[in-house]
């Protein structure tokens, strides 16, 4: 079976040279778009497989894969191909959609894999969002006027500042550790009752919601709450934002819209010079005034909105997101063919 991987308009590439090696093994044959990994710090004679233009990877491949599915530009030049690539950013999914129909494309999302224990290895979005929850707080050090640490000097003392976590999946875990590690005073909240014991575990201190909605079927993922407990949310979380430097917010609720936890009133009541680094920002922000892809400023306080920080980090994240797509292809691929459509991991995926 041969498999071509393309350049991305990102950094990040899908295929890394120590992957390289893993499909070689396996028996592939391997072909990659000429400069595909130099933006994540890989140039061609990195690799030993074969290179080629854009065009003659598609023509010689049975399999395609990117990282971010807005690299495949025209649709129909993958007709009876295989797609494999990261669907969530999509604008237009109806369209996108009906392109693989017509041109009898078999297509898999990544960002779909099942978060279960055979899952894995597989999981794109666990460990792009850990590599994100790390960033964030870097981003957030660099605009902050402040130091995160407490330090003593001659000429005076200086407090440690204070960091609020919104959400305490993989990303707002990564979050915390990293600005506990900084030195920051942090706390954190999440509607999962399973979130408190990590927070706790991390040095975090937990911020207390009572009356969240849980799902053991969610996967891991946080459910839609009732306005009610949104309201009570709100306001705990409230009296903690007026004291914080930074905020790290990674609330989102898988197949919905990211539920507002910061008012534009919540904001204004923010100490001039703090930062919130919205996570959420493509499936509409935590914060009532996210713009996705976007620093900007209201009443001193910097919002950043970017969902893949992760592609900030682009050789490591590239290193994991080529395992993510190699575990993939050596699970549902078994002597050449893909295996029984009724796999749970082959369903989810399988647009």
């Amino acid at each position: 079976m041969k498999i071509g991987f393309l350049k991305d308009i990102e950094p990040r590439v899908s295929l890394t040279p120590p992957a390289h090696i893993k499909y070689v093994k396996s028996g592939y044959d391997v072909s990659l778009e000429k400069g595909a990994g130099l933006k994540s710090g890989y140039l061609d004679e990195d690799y030993e497989c074969k290179k080629f233009s854009r065009s003659e990877v598609i023509k010689n491949s049975d399999i395609i894969i990117c990282v971010d599915s807005s690299s495949l530009r025209e649709i129909e030049k993958f007709s009876n191909k295989t797609l494999i690539s990261n669907f969530s950013g999509e604008k237009d999914t109806d369209k996108l959609k009906d392109g693989i129909r017509k041109n009898n494309i078999t297509a898999f999302d990544l960002s779909k894999i099942p978060r279960t224990t055979i899952a894995q290895s597989m999981d794109i979005l666990s460990s792009m969002s850990g590599l994100s929850g790390y960033k964030s707080v870097i981003k957030a050090a660099e605009i902050l006027p402040k130091m995160f640490p407490m330090m003593i000097t001659a000429a005076g003392s200086i407090k440690p500042v204070k960091v609020v976590v919104l959400g305490a999946g993989v990303a707002g875990l990564q979050a915390i550790a990293t600005a506990k590690r900084l030195g920051a005073v942090v706390e954190a909240s999440d509607p999962r009752e399973a979130a408190k014991e990590e927070v706790l575990s991390l040095g975090a201190k937990f911020i207390e919601v009572e009356g969240a909605v849980e799902d053991k079927e969610a996967g891991g993922y946080a459910v839609k709450q009732t306005k009610e407990f949104l309201e009570r949310q709100k306001q705990e979380v409230s009296r903690r934002l007026k004291e914080a430097d930074v905020v790290i917010t990674t609330a989102q609720v898988l197949g919905s819209k990211s539920p507002v936890l910061i008012s534009r009133s919540v904001v204004e009541e923010m100490k001039p010079g703090s930062v919130i680094i919205d996570l959420a920002s493509s499936t509409g922000g935590n914060c009532e005034l996210t713009k996705d892809n976007e620093i900007t400023k209201h009443n001193g306080v910097s919002i950043v909105g970017n969902s893949f920080l992760a592609s900030e980090l682009a050789h490591d994240a590239s290193n994991l997101f080529s395992n993510n797509i190699f575990n993939f292809i050596d699970y549902v691929v078994k002597d050449g063919k893909f295996i029984d459509q009724k796999d749970d991991i082959y369903k989810s995926c399988k647009i």
